[in-house]
């Protein structure tokens, strides 16, 4: 009886927690048809152009978000309450957070006191129970073509996690998608892509060493993983995608390089997105400097011109969220 017990748990996935900051239902850019996303706290690259900050730990914590704050308006319902001393107030009751002290708690007494949201807890467990639960709610609003789309953060930090919940899929005959950085080794990335049926992947930057300067971890990781993904002989469809950034990776050098590895790998679509600073507040309500505050705006000039170039070289080429599904 114990034994037909634990092999029910582990049917479904029971014994298996994710950390997730986000789920989105009505996601329409993120794959085909009208999908839900499921954005996975932890990422192995930090770029420093990044939207989802606060998808870089694989660990819950708090962002503060001060505009919400009413200091002003005599609240100090905080003032006492962080057991480590991270919440300081200066001589006006304005408070403001010891990040480095904060990343060490584990109680987030500040989320549950805060009258006015100013506090807010950015990552939750998540059972494989209870995100398929979710995915069958939403199953209904996906249409034919829809389903759920794994982002975050990088999904594949939760290899173990998602591939319980990638068969729980399966079995529901729900379609999957993800995107990915595919930094990882090459066994996880091929047992999650074996259950994908449609991939966005990104490169950043075709030179190694701008590509570790801008995200922390070189690119080759990455290129390998996709050549391996073309021998595997899988059957989904992937679209490479590069968040295209002035003065970093929008030259034509670059452009070139990207082609000569399409060409190699076999694989013939690419999606330009144009940057945006969507992210600034995030980078603020977590006490993080933000590099491009004033700079890697691109122009539809510079970007009609890229997309040219591919387009030239028999290479479909998306700009923004034009991405046929």
């Amino acid at each position: 009886m114990m034994l037909e017990t634990v092999a029910k748990a582990v049917e479904k996935g029971t014994g298996l927690n994710g950390l997730i900051f986000d789920i989105q239902s009505y996601s329409v850019h993120d794959g085909p048809g009208c999908r839900t996303s499921v954005f996975f706290a932890g990422c192995p690259l930090q770029c420093r152009w990044c939207a989802n900050p606060e998808s870089w730990l694989k660990k819950k914590h708090i962002m503060f978000a001060d505009r919400m704050c009413k200091w002003d308006k005599g609240c100090s319902a905080c003032r006492s309450i962080c057991p480590h001393g991270s919440i300081q107030f200066d001589a006006f009751g304005k408070p403001s957070i010891d990040w480095a002290t904060c990343m060490k708690c584990e109680t987030y007494d500040c989320v549950e006191i805060c009258p006015n949201n100013a506090f807010k807890q950015c990552v939750k467990d998540y059972s494989v129970d209870e995100l398929i639960g979710i995915l069958r709610r939403d199953f209904s609003n996906w249409g034919p073509e829809g389903g759920v789309t794994f982002t975050g953060g990088e999904p594949l930090m939760h290899h173990e996690f998602l591939v319980e919940v990638l068969k729980r899929c399966r079995q529901l005959q729900i379609h999957t998608a993800i995107e990915t950085s595919a930094f990882t080794t090459e066994e996880k990335f091929l047992d999650v892509m074996n259950y994908m049926h449609f991939a966005f992947i990104d490169i950043k930057n075709m030179d190694a060493e701008k590509h570790k300067e801008k995200t922390g971890v070189s690119n080759e990781r990455i290129l390998s993983n996709i050549r391996a993904l073309r021998k595997s002989g899988w059957k989904g469809r992937l679209v490479l995608r590069q968040p295209t950034i002035a003065g970093y990776n929008d030259s034509f050098e670059n452009a070139r390089k990207i082609i000569e590895f399409m060409n190699d790998t076999g694989f013939y679509e690419i999606n330009l997105l144009k940057f945006h600073r969507l992210g600034t507040t995030k980078w603020n309500q977590l006490g993080k400097a933000y590099d491009y505050s004033d700079h890697g705006d691109m122009s539809e000039e510079k970007l009609t011109r890229l997309q040219r170039l591919y387009l030239d070289n028999n290479i479909a080429c998306y700009i923004g969220d034009n991405t046929p599904f």
